[in-house]
């Protein structure tokens, strides 16, 4: 029976495989593919943004500014994580029904604080951060809610996930004692699932970085608004001091993470103070430093939001968005909605294009970028070049996705003209770095036992690779395939912004406008799109199991 549920599970992924794959060759055809995809001097561009990734602008006056607005980019995501943490906490333990007590009122807790944090992580940042600019202005508060609501979301989610994946055995011995539900909150629930928490805390960081840094589309501060500068002066080796700037800051913070992680793995207790004592304290003061610039140099007063014109200002754009004193909504119009529907069909092929060119690049440069590849511990096999290609690909992952997929748009777009592929490609290029990471990740985990038989056999490279590597690991692969598919598809709207089509060129025309109810459809349909991403990705990953 467990062979036949075995062969009928590879029956099915082989079928996914397939499904998958014609797939992105039905999106290539949205495609015209000819030289008019590239704008006249194209490739000298190109050429020159190559120039400045090996020469950029070490000036002293761009390394101050580097400086300055890494800090202003940390400070907002520091200050918006901290809002997400208790968002996180408070709706993803309602979330869990963990408080509740009868089964009706479990229920009815999960499904409606679920609903919740569904609804606030499935718009991206972005777009928060252009409806908080929209409603009260120009504020770091914008900055910082846009980040606290959907990361929130996220963290929400996995949080109440975490609770409600906790063992029954010691909850019920609680209860037995007569413990209540904060005690079983407090003494139960948290002690199991809190190093978890704080270990995926810290991965949502990372990506807060990249997140803030592009939160000057909208004209807030950081990196992200001096590589605009610099693209619109067309000074690309100081836009790759500032890309630069960015990635050290990502590789910071993920060194961080795993201080972080590995202090909270660690059982052996120590006397003074233990790594996780210090991260603690490093977090706090950290917090503390964020809150205070954003008061006190940005100068930044949360009541001003709660001024009589702010108020009256963002009565009048929420109420345009629902079509108060709008005689023809566009989200009652059927024409308004055959359109915003064929952009959301192109919005889909170019996060299917996107996922297809990534999953390409991290298949061809996997192997070599695992470390038990490189050091001959999974096939027996040292090569003096093995170490130099892991190096070079690693770097490359890492380059990849410590650049976020708007500033990767910025520059693709000087290069191509405006459509679909060069969104395709910028979102490609980001999660090219961190597929590839995690599917290296994965070999890495590999038992090499079986491997190391294959290879004794005499089994060539591309033997051990199609017969003993790609059938063990290709479950995972595909569902990390999936998972950067459903984040992809959140996230093309917002290269759409600089031109790459879609539901997010339009988007920002309808905001340029003020076409409020326009607003209003996009939104609904790009919702729609993340629903279905959803839906069809936990039904695939379903079919991989």
């Amino acid at each position: 029976m467990l062979g036949r549920k075995s062969v009928f599970g590879m029956y099915n992924r082989f079928l996914l495989t397939l499904l998958l794959t014609a797939v992105f060759v039905w999106s290539l055809y949205s495609i015209q593919w000819n030289a008019d995809l590239f704008h006249a001097g194209g490739i000298p561009t190109l050429l020159q943004i190559f120039e400045g990734l090996i020469q950029p602008d070490l000036s002293a006056e761009v390394l101050m500014k580097g400086i300055e607005s890494a800090w202003i980019t940390l400070a907002y995501a520091v200050a918006g994580m901290s809002l997400a943490v208790i968002y996180a906490l408070i709706v993803g333990i309602l979330a869990s029904g963990t408080l509740t007590s009868s089964r009706v009122a479990r229920l009815t807790s999960k499904v409606f604080f679920r609903g919740i944090l569904g609804f606030t992580r499935s718009i991206h940042e972005l777009i928060w951060a252009w409806l908080f600019v929209a409603a009260v202005g120009l504020s770091p508060y914008a900055a910082i809610f846009a980040l606290a609501i959907p990361y929130g979301g996220i963290l929400g989610r996995i949080f109440a996930d975490m609770l409600n994946d906790v063992p029954d055995q010691p909850i019920t011995a609680l209860k037995s004692a007569g413990a209540s539900k904060l005690q079983l909150l407090t003494y139960g629930y948290f002690p199991l699932v809190w190093a978890d928490m704080i270990s995926y805390t810290m991965y949502r960081f990372e990506c807060a970085i990249r997140s803030s840094a592009i939160m000057s589309f909208v004209g807030l501060g950081g990196l992200g608004y001096q590589i605009q500068l610099s693209l619109a002066d067309l000074k690309y080796d100081q836009v790759w001091s500032y890309v630069f700037f960015l990635i050290v800051l990502v590789i910071l913070v993920d060194v961080w993470s795993n201080f972080v992680r590995k202090g909270l793995t660690e059982r052996k207790r120590r006397k003074g103070f233990s790594p996780g004592w210090l991260s603690l304290l490093f977090t706090l003061l950290l917090v503390v430093c964020s809150w205070g610039f954003i008061k006190v140099t940005e100068n930044a007063q949360f009541f001003e939001l709660l001024s009589d014109k702010n108020i009256e200002y963002a009565k009048k754009f929420f109420g345009g968005l629902i079509g108060l004193n709008d005689a023809t909504p566009a989200f009652f119009n059927a024409g308004s909605w055959a359109a915003a529907l064929k952009l959301t069909l192109e919005t889909l092929e170019m996060s299917i294009m996107a996922i297809g060119f990534a999953t390409i690049a991290a298949f061809f440069t996997v192997i070599p970028a695992a470390r038990n590849i490189a050091n001959g511990g999974l096939t027996s096999s040292k090569k003096w070049y093995n170490w130099i290609l892991y190096g070079i690909i690693r770097i490359t992952y890492i380059f990849s996705r410590s650049v976020p997929e708007l500033v990767w748009a910025m520059m693709i777009i000087f290069i191509f003209k405006p459509g679909l592929l060069p969104g395709a490609i910028a979102l490609a290029l980001h999660n090219f770095g961190i597929l590839g990471k995690l599917w290296a990740e994965v070999i890495e985990d590999m038992d090499p036992r079986p491997i190391r038989n294959l290879a004794s056999t005499g089994a060539s490279k591309i033997q051990i690779f199609f017969y003993g590597i790609l059938p063990t690991v290709l479950p995972r692969f595909l569902t990390y395939i999936l998972y950067r598919w459903e984040v992809i598809m959140r996230t093309t709207i917002v290269v759409g912004f600089v031109g790459a089509g879609g539901l997010g060129m339009e988007f920002k025309l309808a905001m340029s406008y003020f076409q409020y109810t326009e607003i209003t459809l996009l939104l609904l349909c790009y919702m729609i799109l993340v629903i279905i991403a959803d839906f069809a990705s936990e039904s695939t990953r379903k079919a991989v199991k």
